[in-house]
């Protein structure tokens, strides 16, 4: 059993748990940030400004800035759980070694439907943003593409996969800079009426818990997808400090980025509560670029589900075969998974498997684009769960800890913000998210009945 006073220790290595070191600690701190970046996607709220506009009257950043409140309780879990437990399978090793086996497997098979589901849901996205400037493409096609090109690029190693991420982080930063640039100079020519105002922070006639409750749980799910830094825990060559400090941190920065382009595209429609249904709602934001910059802004925003899909495509499909790899290494899924490439150092198998599956299901589902989204929200808030659960079980009933406050309170309110999204989610997401977890216990029954036990030290 590892001793870990206080419930943290900054040396903690792999070794310990019994396992060797076979991925390669190549991944700086920046590194890390970007990639945390990249599966959030500093551009999301372009897509969605429009319904949480109507949700929230108007209110879009102060919205923001409450599912940023929401989300820290869960960076803190993760950065706790990341630091005791540096490995690659993330809430899956959490919760298997703090609550058990049993409970680690339900874990990662829950946050496996939001890293299965998500760059599919991805793909999808960019096959409808393709078809759109060209009509006669099929998605099926445009789908088959994306997944060659993050396998391949995967593939080649953790490094590769960080060089490129960082020119992708600068396209998609570099489309929002334009916008937030353009819109600046909009605002001091009072372009439609714009001018400085706290409207969007705040309104005391229209602002209740209710309201910024309900808008919340559709902005934190803009969110989703930072807790994939800690699937690199093994390459991180600052270990457990850095993936902690790096989830944080990309959560921070994209937040701040949220606030900043929300803010300034509702200075522009100042005194709407909210847009009509359909159209004018979904394509909200690209109006008012065309408003500030144009049609020719209006016409590039658009692109950046390329410069945006595909980066966290990339990212998740790292992020997936981790996890696969993580559990297959422990026995609960085929030990052929759990395979390093020699030179490459990256799980190979993992890899090609989970580029099959988004092959499979991205051809299998194009044409269900919601359905898609609100898996890949219930299996994040599910995993989310189980970390806060780890959380208290690891450090207040196995270590003793009497931090309340820090491994108590915080994990308590995390898990009753999470609760609270998950249950006003859509009966649909609902009825999927819970036939999925059915599934994952009958082969964890599976698994039990052929005496196929993981035991994870603590």
């Amino acid at each position: 059993m590892v001793d870990i006073s206080n419930g943290e220790q900054s040396s903690v290595s792999v070794e310990q748990f019994g396992y060797r070191q076979e991925l390669k600690r190549s991944l700086s701190l920046l590194d890390l940030i970007v990639y945390g970046l990249l599966v959030i996607g500093p551009t999301a709220p372009m897509a969605t400004f429009g319904i949480v506009y109507n949700q929230s009257r108007g209110m879009v950043p102060l919205v923001y800035i409450a599912g940023l409140i929401a989300m820290v309780f869960t960076a803190l879990s993760y950065l706790m759980m990341s630091r005791a437990f540096p490995l690659a399978g993330s809430v899956y090793a959490y919760a298997g070694r703090s609550i058990g086996e049993s409970a680690g497997f339900l874990a990662g098979w829950a946050v496996l439907l939001e890293y299965v589901v998500g760059p599919v849901f991805i793909y999808v996205a960019i096959s409808i943003a393709i078809q759109a400037v060209l009509p006669g493409a099929p998605r099926e096609a445009s789908i088959a593409l994306c997944v060659a090109f993050s396998t391949i690029v995967n593939l080649m190693g953790i490094e590769a996969t960080a060089r490129l991420n960082r020119v992708l982080l600068c396209a998609q930063l570099a489309i929002l800079a334009l916008f937030l640039a353009l819109a600046s100079g909009a605002l001091v020519h009072g372009v439609a009426g714009a001018h400085l105002s706290v409207a969007p922070l705040f309104q005391p006639t229209e602002v209740s818990a209710s309201l910024i409750l309900g808008a919340s749980s559709i902005a934190v799910l803009s969110f989703l997808g930072f807790d994939a830094v800690s699937t690199l825990a093994e390459e991180s060559r600052g270990g457990p400090t850095a993936v902690g400090q790096a989830t944080m941190l990309s959560l921070v920065v994209a937040a701040a980025l949220f606030v900043a382009q929300t803010y300034l595209a509702s200075l522009f429609v100042l005194g709407q509560t909210s847009f009509p249904p359909g159209q004018a709602t979904d394509g909200a934001f690209y109006a008012i670029a065309g408003l500030v910059g144009g049609v020719w802004l209006m016409s590039i925003l658009p692109f950046k589900f390329l410069c945006a899909g595909l980066p966290a495509a990339l990212a998740a499909q790292v992020a997936t075969a981790r996890l696969l790899f993580s559990m297959a290494r422990d026995g609960n899924l085929l030990r052929m998974l759990s395979r390093i490439h020699p030179i490459r150092k990256v799980p190979d198998r993992a890899i090609l498997l989970v580029a099959a599956l988004h092959l499979g299901l991205g051809i299998a589902v194009a044409n269900h684009f919601e359905l898609l989204a609100s898996l890949v929200s219930f299996g994040a808030l599910v995993g989310f769960l189980m970390l806060h659960l780890s959380v208290v079980v690891h450090f207040i009933w196995r270590r003793k800890s009497r931090q309340w406050l820090r491994h108590l309170l915080a994990p308590v309110i995390g898990f009753v913000i999470t609760a609270f999204v998950l249950l006003n989610m859509g009966p649909q997401a609902q009825a999927a998210g819970v036939v999925w977890l059915l599934i994952g216990m009958v082969a964890l029954a599976a698994l039990r009945w052929r005496n196929r036990r993981a035991t994870l030290p603590i």
